[in-house]
């Protein structure tokens, strides 16, 4: 097995790492990484659906959508993320007793009582403190989880704190759970880099042919390649299969105005506009324009720029009308 303590925070490059290494070597792999401020969403998830939109824009926090199924999880450097890569038998793919068992032995061994509670959360006390996800190609598989271990955790409440009357789709939607941080339960203070060295260490002993592998250059080309491609688009963060009905009202100066839109693959499919606002030109230039157009600001604003949104909505800006999209 290869072990591989992963140092960049860098949320595009890390989502990309774990494909490259499971695509690229035929070894069994463990790894060790952390994320700058992000939300991870679940491969199946409606992006839009998960994420508090003007929280995550005004702190500039990155949205990556993993390989993996599963709820969306919000991820700082207090939190610290493992990865198993290993190649199996076929009814052995998907083990997350297995593969959360060397975390459990660790934390009993300091004297946290950490237990596997559900299919794939584990949980001290009741609470939350890693959420665990698995994706599986043929004989071999990327079993992956969260360690919260000093998160900040206002931060992660409202980064996904969500208006779920905005969205109607059958995606995958997150599940809520009280959180915790490891270091809330230590009987003695350790710092997060000595965690990372336990279980590095645990994981050697666990698999003898073990040996710590560095990223080299290469590697790393090959990754922020694909970081670049794939990871850090549009079009896989927020695109990819998204399919859904929007609905939202806002008031402005100029009265309320209703939001209704069906997208299709990310794209504005059918949007009709209501309200008691007043106006001198026809509303339905304004729906003909945002036909087929992203449902993404930048897009949104750049098939509005030649509109005078005044004289479709009275008293209304360009913001708030594009705010009211999202």
């Amino acid at each position: 097995m290869l072990c591989i303590k992963n140092t960049s925070q860098e949320p595009y490059f890390n989502m990309a790492c774990e494909e490259y290494f499971f695509k690229n070597f035929e070894e069994d792999i463990f790894m060790l990484w952390r994320n700058n401020n992000a939300i991870i969403v679940g491969k199946h998830q409606n992006t839009l659906a998960e994420i508090n939109l003007e929280n995550v824009k005004e702190r500039g926090i990155k949205v990556v959508r993993r390989l993996s199924g599963g709820g969306a999880v919000f991820h700082d450097l207090g939190n610290l993320n493992f990865t198993f890569i290993m190649n199996g038998e076929n009814e052995k793919l998907v083990d997350f007793k297995k593969y959360t068992q060397p975390i459990i032995d660790i934390l009993q061994k300091i004297g946290v009582d950490a237990k596997l509670e559900g299919r794939n959360d584990l949980t001290i006390d009741g609470k939350k403190f890693s959420g665990n996800a698995v994706h599986v190609v043929k004989s071999r598989f990327i079993q992956h989880g969260t360690l919260l271990f000093e998160s900040i955790m206002e931060d992660l409440s409202q980064a996904l704190k969500v208006n779920p009357l905005k969205f109607k789709d059958k995606s995958v939607k997150s599940v809520r759970s009280r959180v915790t941080n490891i270091n809330e339960h230590l009987q003695e203070p350790i710092s997060l880099d000595k965690f990372t060295d336990m279980i590095i260490e645990h994981i050697m002993e666990m698999y003898p042919d073990s040996r710590m592998y560095d990223i080299t250059e290469e590697d790393r080309r090959q990754i922020q390649k694909l970081a670049d491609e794939k990871y850090s688009t549009w079009e896989w963060n927020f695109g990819y299969k998204a399919k859904y009905n929007f609905e939202k009202m806002i008031k402005t100066k100029g009265g309320h105005i209703e939001f209704h839109l069906d997208v299709q693959e990310g794209n504005i499919e059918n949007i009709k506009i209501f309200g008691d606002f007043f106006n001198t030109k026809d509303v339905k230039e304004v729906e003909e324009a945002l036909i087929g157009v992203r449902h993404d600001e930048k897009h949104v604003v750049e098939a509005l720029k030649n509109y005078k949104i005044d004289e479709y909505f009275n008293n209304t800006t360009i913001d708030e009308f594009v705010g009211g999209m999202f």
